[in-house]
């Protein structure tokens, strides 16, 4: 998992409440174990409207998606969290999310920015009436702040533990390795101490 400090680029403008899991990502993709490719599944429904903003030429490839309350609800699948991963958005932004949405988002390396509806309003509007600004949100997470050009600053509130895993690229197996040095020195001292329990050598 790749490490996660600044965020910055264009944003999609979504804006939708209660936007479920299946609408992230159908439930006919779930067929597959690979996170690679998900993203082409990505809010399917909505991409058959000619329309819609994740094909639009002015959003393209952005980094940051900004969402209305109770992003991520539903079931509790993981695809989610690969699908907009695989699409490229590293972000998102919204008034509330789903518990479950939020644990896997995290461990996934996408970070969840929780600000008042007010502040997401905000965001929308500066996104919207400047598509030719390539960098119009900027999301520093060290120093819980999402900022624009404009002088818009709005801080953000984030678990510490989450935090940390964002910062150094760490999921749950890179914390584990983190401690292989631990887990070594265990394993040594448990197999001298009660070499019963050792695994037997052919």
């Amino acid at each position: 998992m790749n490490p996660v400090n600044t965020i910055s680029g264009k944003a999609y403008p979504f804006g939708l409440k209660n936007v479920d899991t299946d609408i992230i990502i159908p439930a006919h993709w779930l067929k597959t174990i690979s996170r690679a490719g998900l993203g082409k599944g990505a809010f399917e429904a909505l991409r058959k409207d000619s329309g819609n903003i994740f094909d639009s030429a002015e959003y393209a490839g952005s980094p940051i998606l900004i969402a209305g309350d109770n992003f991520g609800c539903g079931s509790s699948r993981e695809h989610a969290a690969w699908a907009l991963d695989d699409m490229g958005i590293k972000a998102v932004i919204a008034p509330s999310f789903s518990d479950i949405f939020s644990g896997n988002a995290y461990k996934n390396g996408v970070l969840t920015v929780v600000l008042p509806q007010a502040a997401v309003d905000r965001l929308m509007v500066v996104v919207q009436e400047n598509p030719d600004m390539p960098d119009p949100i900027h999301i520093d997470l060290e120093n819980q702040v999402v900022t624009t050009p404009f002088q818009d600053r709005f801080t953000f509130e984030i678990d510490p533990f989450r935090k940390h895993c964002l910062m150094n690229g760490l999921d749950e197996i890179g914390l584990t390795l983190a401690s292989s040095a631990a887990i070594s020195d265990y394993e040594a001292r448990l197999a001298a101490e009660k070499p019963w329990l050792a695994p037997a050598v052919a």
